[in-house]
């Protein structure tokens, strides 16, 4: 274990300074870049440098339509803007599911959850499975994994391929408040992954390495009480915390930078499902899979500055993601994965590829999810399809509560055009059935099953969910 830097409370006053400063120092690293700028064609030639290191951060319950980066009228994201401004934005990404785990389990593995069989509480990556930190480990990269989700935690695979996965001790910081929905929420903030991120560069920094970072104050609605406030609801409490959150991401690129090695790392931002508010009558998420709880970003901020950011606008899913990130920086594919790598559409959006390349990538998106994820129940699943600007979603339990919705005169999905059979209904419903017949999983073993002790069961509870009721 790499050694703290904090061990007094005094010392995260310090913490939280830094973080108040961030958005100004990355934006002061971009006017004065320590990356060197380049164009399109550089991009295609990162997979030939031996010197590149990759960030991974997943900003838990980040819905994208809450950025503004992605159109939100209030100034959320101004770091992540500016990052992003030189960089790649994927427009249109769907996760596999609302709920961390079973989404997370599809990012990890590049597979769709028919396939990797996490539906449940109590379901575990096997350890038959390659993930993407196993291939960076092979390649002679550190791996370090520091994670505050307990959906992802050790017990459940998510370690594989990680020399070092830990769970950050919860520090003290005078500025933030909570606004979480879970009645008593995680301690500590994401301010212990930003310290605990410099205190590992400080170490490591000069050797190649993959970094994972998971933030979670999104997700317990943890907010600066000194900023500006947006206002005092429920959903203005999301945007503080995103507020602050994107100081979080701010104070890993000044790390980064104070380093010396932002001009040979690959920062890709991810999420693994969005948050509802109201509308379809519930707040949250692991409920259902409309667009406000699948809807997510992904983003690759490049060791170079590109003299125009691209943006992809092909709706992809985040079983792309890691198909993508390891056909970048060059390294093997993931066996069996049902993603693509989305690197001829990036190439192709910046005017270096052909339009049948895109084309080839065009396909329908998966999502899929237990509701009766948490519990002993039966299953209760839902499957969505989104192909083209329209979205099937099937109830395997009740075909009577079926939906059909089209994006083109209804984006917010309050029209159900199910019973009208629209022409590409029977066409999304057969592909619904083909993915379920097709749910043999790739490393040839099922997804096992764990008891989980009163210590577990209480951590997962204190994030707001019931596993095991």
């Amino acid at each position: 274990m790499f050694r703290r830097l904090i061990d007094s409370p005094s010392t995260y006053f310090v913490g939280a300074a830094i973080l108040l400063v961030a958005a100004f120092a990355t934006q002061f690293e971009l006017n004065f870049p320590s990356r060197p700028k380049g164009g399109v064609e550089d991009i295609s030639q990162l997979k030939y440098r031996d010197d590149l290191n990759v960030v991974f951060i997943v900003v838990d319950t980040l819905r994208a339509d809450r950025m503004s980066l992605y159109g939100y009228r209030r100034p959320t994201t101004p770091v992540i803007d500016g990052l992003a401004k030189n960089g790649i934005v994927f427009e249109q990404v769907i996760s596999q599911s609302s709920w961390t785990k079973s989404s997370m389990a599809s990012l990890w593995t590049g597979t769709y959850p028919a396939r990797n069989g996490v539906l449940r509480f109590d379901n575990v990556l096997p350890q038959e499975v390659m993930t993407p930190a196993e291939i960076f480990q092979s390649a002679g990269y550190r791996t370090i994994g520091i994670w505050r989700n307990g959906w992802v935690a050790a017990n459940f695979g998510f370690n594989q391929g990680f020399d070092i996965y830990h769970k950050p001790r919860p520090g003290f910081s005078a500025r933030v408040q909570r606004h979480s929905p879970a009645p008593n929420p995680i301690g500590g903030s994401d301010e212990d992954i930003s310290t605990e991120t410099r205190d590992f560069l400080d170490r490591f920094g000069q050797e190649r390495f993959f970094l994972y970072l998971h933030l979670m104050d999104l997700h317990q609605y943890v907010f600066d009480e000194h900023a500006d406030p947006f206002g005092p609801s429920y959903s203005d409490a999301y945007d503080k915390a995103l507020d602050w959150t994107d100081r979080v991401v701010g104070a890993v690129v000044v790390s980064l930078r104070d380093a010396g090695v932002l001009q040979r790392t690959v920062i890709a931002i991810s999420s693994d499902h969005g948050e509802a508010f109201l509308e379809h009558g519930v707040e949250g998420h692991a409920r259902d899979l409309y667009k406000e709880v699948v809807h997510v970003p992904f983003i690759i901020v490049l060791p170079l500055i590109l003299d125009r950011g691209i943006r992809v606008e092909t709706t992809i899913a985040n079983v792309d993601v890691w198909p993508t990130l390891l056909d970048l920086v060059g390294l093997p594919s993931m066996d069996g994965a049902d993603g693509k790598s989305m690197v001829p559409l990036v190439l192709a959006a910046g005017g270096s590829a052909s339009r049948g390349s895109v084309d080839a990538l065009k396909r329908p998106v998966i999502s899929h999810m237990d509701q009766h994820w948490g519990g002993r129940a039966a299953p209760q699943e839902l499957v969505s399809l989104i192909d083209d600007g329209s979205r099937v979603i099937v109830h395997l339990e009740d075909h009577t509560q079926d939906e059909f919705y089209d994006w083109n005169i209804d984006p917010t999905e309050q029209s159900n055009r199910f019973a009208r059979n629209p022409p590409k209904l029977k066409v999304m419903v057969d592909r619904i059935e083909r993915y379920l017949r097709d749910s043999e999983p790739p490393w040839g073993v099922e997804s096992p099953t764990i008891e989980l002790d009163a210590m577990r069961l209480n951590q997962l509870r204190a994030l707001g969910y019931r596993p095991g009721s």
